[in-house]
């Protein structure tokens, strides 16, 4: 399936490894470059700027989708094509979802991986197929790919993981796969 609209979730900050903003930027122009809408979480903080801008920079499309709740919080970002204000996280994720054709996590903290674990268990489900990708930037999510290993051995999954979840290292691992 050819990927159009790609959903980035990752954290409101920036973390203490420059190679996340370094491998976010990358992820930004890639998208705006190969003409994929970057779907995002609507903040100007952290990496989830550091893709948003990169893409436009590259004369990308950007659409953002913020809950009312964190409008002030996450500093909306003004500049993007698009920017949608759910009523609340729920209507955030779904909408987040429905625009993609897939999704990507990036290093982020628990909103990041809630998003993440909600579009995966909806896939497990068989609610979407959409392809979900890990850009484990510097081995950040190394422990949370060797659960999901952990997981299967231990039979709580119906799938093995790397049926549903591709890891990719850098975002030029990335290329053959969109």
């Amino acid at each position: 399936m050819q990927i159009t609209a790609l959903a980035v979730f990752c954290g409101s900050k920036t973390g203490l490894n420059p190679k996340f903003i370094e491998e976010a930027a990358a992820l930004g122009q890639l998208l705006a470059e190969k003409k994929i809408t970057l779907i995002y979480g609507g903040g100007n903080r952290g990496i989830m700027a550091a893709v948003a801008n990169a893409a436009l920079e590259k004369e990308g499309k950007v659409i953002g989708i913020i809950p009312k709740v964190l409008l002030e919080w996450e500093a909306q970002h003004t500049g993007i094509s698009e920017l949608i204000i759910a009523e609340d996280m729920h209507s955030r994720k779904k909408m987040l979802y429905e625009k993609a054709d897939a999704a990507i996590i990036l290093p982020g903290g628990f909103g990041t991986l809630d998003e993440f674990f909600e579009m995966l268990t909806w896939n497990q489900l068989s609610i979407h197929d959409k392809r979900i990708f890990i850009l484990n930037t510097d081995g950040f999510y190394d422990h949370l790919i060797a659960h999901h290993e952990k997981m299967w051995k231990e039979d709580f999954l119906y799938d093995v993981p790397a049926n549903r979840i591709k890891v990719v290292n850098n975002v030029s691992e990335l290329i053959p796969l969109i």
